[in-house]
């Protein structure tokens, strides 16, 4: 039997290499990935929450305004949220080793699955603690409340903004979703505090939070669901594998395509794996331009990580059911 393993992965570094012999291929490709700016921005916005945390704690207690104080203690778990997401991406950098073989890239869906945890947990918290207030509405000091608010979308608006752009992180967006629901929370706060400054309807900042506690209870579970298919090793989404199996049909010399695999480590970082059978004519050099071909089409589906085991028909791949 003819094995053939060509690899591609993504590391620091951009360079290609290949080895040829004993029928056996290996290809790796390199690219910069986007783990160290992951870092630096949750570094960013965990200073960013954890310094308006205490001013909230603060604002709170002069403003002698439940809700305020309610979104202090909110933020606190973000900030919490956002410093073990950051423990955890940390992890998620450490390269392989002989006990995980794959690395640490699993720790950013962990982190994400933690982090959306604590999110869903925070949404139901606001959502049961707006519901009753639409029969017991409390007067607030507005005028506080509008300092605070612009403060508000200052400090979690600028975090939220930096989290929005550069990376494809799970984790990542998991807090960056943390930090949407203050900036959203802080819009309410800020649009609700000016309308009950002019007509005490003190029953617009139960409504307000609880339109913000929804959607961002529906994004969390989403994110949640995305990062169970990770754990489940669900095929990624943006990649189909009959789509993938056909055009490997269109090397020349491939026959058929078997116990074909696809997963992603991490939601960005996608991996394959794979039997081709080619003719029984076909010799070493064929194989070894299939394999070519075959990890060439393979990277332009976007695809990171592959593995490939060359076979011609008259041979078993060894496995009951490929």
């Amino acid at each position: 039997m003819n094995h053939s393993h060509p690899h591609t992965h993504s590391a620091t570094c951009s360079h290609t290499h290949s080895h040829e012999g004993n029928g056996h291929g290996h290809d790796h490709h390199h690219e910069g990935p986007h783990v160290h700016p992951v870092v630096k921005n949750l570094t960013l916005a965990l200073l960013l929450n954890l310094s308006f945390t205490i001013i909230e704690f603060i604002g709170g207690l002069a403003t002698n305004s439940v809700a305020i104080l309610s979104d202090a203690v909110h933020d606190l778990g973000d900030s919490i949220a956002i410093a073990v997401a950051m423990w955890l991406e940390k992890h998620s950098l450490k390269g392989r080793t002989p006990s995980y073989t794959y690395g640490n890239r699993r720790f950013s869906p962990f982190a994400a699955t933690i982090t959306s945890v604590i999110l869903v947990a925070g949404s139901v918290f606001i959502i049961s603690e707006a519901i009753p207030r639409f029969w017991h509405p409390e007067p607030v000091s507005t005028g506080g409340m509008m300092w605070l608010a612009i403060l508000g979308l200052i400090f979690n608006g600028a975090a939220a903004l930096k989290l929005s752009k550069g990376s494809d992180s799970l984790n990542q967006k998991a807090v960056m979703l943390h930090l949407l629901e203050d900036v959203l929370g802080w819009v309410a706060v800020l649009a609700g505090s000016i309308i009950m400054h002019y007509t005490q309807w003190y029953w617009i900042d139960p409504l307000l939070s609880l339109a913000v506690a929804v959607f961002i209870l529906y994004n969390a579970v989403r994110n949640l669901r995305s990062s169970f298919r990770i754990f489940m090793q669900a095929t990624p989404k943006n990649i189909h594998p009959g789509q993938v199996e056909e055009a490997l049909l269109q090397i020349p010399d491939v026959i058929a395509v078997h116990d074909l695999h696809l997963w992603t480590m991490d939601g960005s970082y996608i991996i394959f794996s794979g039997h081709l059978v080619v003719a029984d004519t076909s010799g070493m050099q064929e194989a070894a331009r299939v394999r070519r071909e075959a990890i060439a089409l393979l990277q332009s589906q976007g695809i990171q990580h592959a593995t490939l085991q060359v076979e011609t028909s008259d041979e078993h791949c060894g496995l009951e059911r490929c």
